[in-house]
């Protein structure tokens, strides 16, 4: 993929906001997408975050640039506005690994037991769960149900990360993210032994084993806050290499290493999520022009996937 030229980018910029004024619309973008589209949006950080945004905006359209999931998320949370996915086929490969048929299968098997469905999974997903988790809150979800078990679809590392912090028993899904999935603890062990004053920042979707090594394990919003906070100068971090732009930029006295540059199995540097990156100006351009693509939720799954977010996000911030 050729880069864009500095000139590119500024002439379409410049387009994006005057579309962005012509439309009344709200421009999101998820911490791991291209620097270039980060430095456009009205606002970034994580899906959930994002949608929750929006809601508070008088903005008539909604462009999210990230992946089709969190655009359901938001199209669920504001009905009544137009909701924009730039790259109309920018998955999640993860979300993707369960659906209501599979869900309704294990519910099946696990009668009477509640589903935690992470904010990264389908509309449909959500509308077949009880409450819905982030990668912030999901010990705090778990341990709000009264039930002494629960399954938590569809990450099984975030599953086992947030086992160390209830009595309760987690059933497991066995999807993954397929970025986070790949770290290993010989990366962190490489990234330590290059920058031996560096804290490492790890996220909860990494296997166990890499967590245990981690000075702080957190979602991307909290790596934001621990990196502002922190008075280190120098971290290792180990999630997609978007949320470089915004720690860098937060932090311009501070240095931040992607935990590791090895190429993965598709041919891109580790810690790459190709679906986040499909999202470029252009498109973003093309989606104001044409008002391209809308994102809608049948109403019946909308209600019911709100209702999972809605319990969640009654449960006070600990």
């Amino acid at each position: 993929m050729n880069e864009p030229t500095t000139q590119v980018i500024e002439e379409l910029s410049h387009k994006v906001l005057a579309l962005k004024q012509k439309r009344h619309a709200v421009i999101l973008a998820h911490n791991y997408q291209v620097d270039e589209v980060q430095a456009i949006a009205d606002f970034t950080g994580d899906s959930l975050e994002l949608s929750r945004r929006a809601v508070d905006t008088d903005a008539e359209v909604i462009v999210f640039c990230g992946v089709h999931f969190m655009a359901e998320s938001a199209a669920i949370l504001n009905p009544e506005k137009t909701v924009l996915l730039p790259a109309w086929y920018a998955g999640c490969p993860m979300a993707d690994m369960v659906t209501p048929e599979k869900l309704n299968r294990m519910k099946q098997q696990y009668p009477g037991v509640p589903v935690v469905a992470y904010v990264n999974t389908s509309a449909a997903v959500k509308a077949e769960s009880d409450i819905c988790c982030t990668s912030a809150n999901v010990v705090n979800v778990i341990n709000s149900l009264a039930s002494d078990r629960v399954i938590c679809i569809p990450d099984k590392n975030l599953a086992a990360y947030a086992q160390q912090f209830t009595s309760k028993q987690i059933i497991a899904w066995k999807g993954f993210c397929i970025v986070h999935n790949l770290v290993t603890v010989k990366m962190v062990k490489k990234a330590r032994s290059e920058h031996p004053g560096a804290l490492f920042i790890a996220h909860p979707e990494c296997p166990m084993p890499v967590l245990k090594l981690a000075d702080h394990v957190t979602s991307t919003s909290g790596m934001l806050r621990y990196a502002r906070k922190s008075s280190a100068s120098e971290f290792i971090i180990g999630t997609e290499r978007g949320l470089l732009y915004n720690l860098r930029k937060e932090n311009p006295d501070k240095r931040f290493y992607i935990l590791s540059d090895d190429p993965t199995p598709w041919d891109l540097p580790m810690l790459t999520c190709q679906n986040m990156k499909r999202t470029t100006l252009e498109l973003v351009v093309r989606s104001l022009e044409n008002m391209e693509t809308v994102i809608t939720v049948p109403e019946e799954t909308r209600i019911r996937a709100k209702t999972a977010l809605d319990r969640m996000l009654a449960i006070p911030r600990g």
